[in-house]
């Protein structure tokens, strides 16, 4: 299986199985199959709300030894109501019980934006908003006193690699300041719509890995609520894009299965998730053939800088303009 070595030292798979939108009450099943598939690679988030059934299907996987706990390798998320001094390691290491497998392979920071800490006896999946579920409240918590926890996290043997999520180059400049660890990873939106040609070789350049979330761009939003999907509906979709369809007729791939190739042809990591056997196959398969630079770039050709995930745009009475 294809690798990304980390600055941490240690090995990710470049291909990866996506929980975002998996359902509690299948999620343990899910993961199971995946690795019965092949898959090695998982990542989570606690805002996913599946981390301990996740966490069922690899211990069944382990149990019946079809892997070791070395062989899979796990990605999870703090949220942003827990990035203070008092509240993220008492969350790192409730996460780390909930996978029930030890240790976290790569913690990452969800957001680099702190919100008002949220009880998870009383709301469980805090998401972007208050008790209230109407009300968005940032918190006076700095980017740096949130990585030093995660620092710690490693420190106590609760993480083995840490990094960010949707960062931009500014942060990671700033973080390297500080950091005692090395930022390991960078997850960010990325598909041919939304490129970030210049963050991607700033963060290659510095040895910070790059994992891509959303690589078939609108089609992950598509099935969310109205303001989460209304930019995905103005576009067409990224499989019926004529340079993919074109490169996926010649090589007598799916469109999906060149869009991932797309990434992991840079060393880009991709996290596709599919509930349906041939799929999860075919996405594994995605770095068992080569495009050539010319179709490589008339894919990066599609960019439109265009971001669905964005909280400026689905918060619209209270925006985080996080990307602006």
């Amino acid at each position: 299986m294809s690798t990304v070595k980390l600055a941490s030292g240690h090995e990710m798979p470049l291909v990866g199985f996506g929980l975002w939108k998996v359902p509690q009450e299948t999620a343990a099943d899910t993961v199971y199959n995946a690795i019965k598939a092949g898959y090695r690679l998982f990542d989570g988030a606690y805002d996913y709300q599946n981390e301990k059934e996740a966490g069922e299907g690899i211990r069944r996987a382990i149990k019946e030894g079809l892997v070791k706990r070395e062989d899979i390798f796990v990605t999870t998320k703090l949220w942003n109501n827990y990035h203070s001094k008092k509240h993220a390691l008492p969350m790192m290491k409730a996460q780390n019980e909930a996978w029930g497998l030890g240790y976290i392979d790569l913690f990452l920071m969800h957001f680099p934006v702190a919100l008002e800490y949220v009880d998870p006896e009383v709301k469980r999946y805090p998401g972007w908003w208050m008790e209230d579920g109407k009300t968005v409240k940032p918190a006076k918590v700095s980017i740096r006193e949130t990585w030093e926890e995660l620092e710690a996290a490693v420190d106590q043997g609760i993480a083995k690699s840490i990094g960010v999520s949707n960062f931009q180059a500014q942060l990671l400049y700033d973080v390297q300041t500080y950091a005692k660890h090395p930022i390991s990873s960078l997850q960010i939106e990325h598909h041919p719509y939304l490129v970030q040609a210049e963050l991607i070789k700033m963060a290659q350049t510095h040895n910070i890995a790059i994992t891509a979330y959303s690589s078939f761009g609108p089609q992950s939003f598509l099935e969310l609520p109205p303001a989460f999907r209304q930019r995905a509906s103005d576009v067409g979709l990224l499989f019926d894009a004529e340079p993919v369809k074109k490169i996926s007729s010649k090589h007598n791939k799916t469109p999906a299965q060149v869009l991932l190739r797309w990434a992991t042809q840079r060393n880009i990591a991709v996290i596709p998730k599919s509930n349906n056997q041939n799929r999860l196959a075919q996405n594994l398969d995605a770095t068992s053939f080569d495009l050539a630079q010319g179709e490589l770039d008339s894919i990066s050709a599609l960019d439109k800088g265009l971001r669905f995930n964005d909280p400026g745009h689905y918060l619209p009475n209270h925006p985080l303009h996080i990307f602006a």
